[in-house]
């Protein structure tokens, strides 16, 4: 069964995934790096696009045991009966923000990663693919990746674990920041 670290880019999931995969003798895999080397990708405007159902096929073959899948897009290709447990990490919208000024994503792909984050889009994905059984969170915001690598290796191995509960939409309310983060 595969264990699965996802959230939209920037929340840690890598660093997170690497430390997790030496810790736990695990095999990682990265779900872009598979996209690369089996050139499942179009370039547009400087961003790769994977085709999603060729790279669903590539993992499907993909042995289970011992894995540790790690992306963004894992909600949408690997299906509930090869999970045993999916995080998806998460990170408040301001640190994001300033996250992809210094990766110089252009303002739409900012913006539609940003809302994604603030609406849980990936969250609720991995909870509507997963199941709420499998699906866990944590809030990377402000917290040193050795904790959040810790929390999660207890999920892993004894399925013990305080997941956060997350609401940006109420604090980009809270704070009126509604048109900054969606300004359609």
């Amino acid at each position: 069964m595969l264990k699965i670290i996802t959230g939209n880019p920037g929340t840690g999931k890598h660093t997170i995934a690497q430390i997790l995969s030496k810790k736990m003798g695990i095999e990682l895999v990265d779900i872009n790096k598979i996209a690369i080397k089996e050139k499942i990708f179009e370039r547009k405007k400087g961003s790769l696009e994977v085709d999603v159902k060729k790279l669903k096929k590539v993992l499907d073959k993909m042995p289970s045991k011992n894995v540790l899948l790690v992306g963004h897009l894992a909600p949408y290709l690997v299906s509930r009966k090869r999970v045993e447990a999916a995080v998806v990490l998460r990170r408040s919208p301001y640190e994001l923000e300033r996250e992809y000024k210094k990766r110089k994503y252009d303002n739409k792909k900012a913006i539609e990663n940003l809302g994604s984050e603030i609406l849980g889009i990936t969250y609720y994905d991995a909870v509507k693919n997963f199941g709420q059984d499998k699906t866990f969170q944590f809030n990377t915001t402000r917290k040193s990746i050795g904790s959040i690598a810790k929390k999660i290796e207890s999920l892993f191995r004894k399925r013990n674990a305080k997941v956060d509960k997350v609401d940006w939409l109420a604090l980009i309310l809270k704070n009126k920041d509604l048109q900054r983060f969606f300004p359609y």
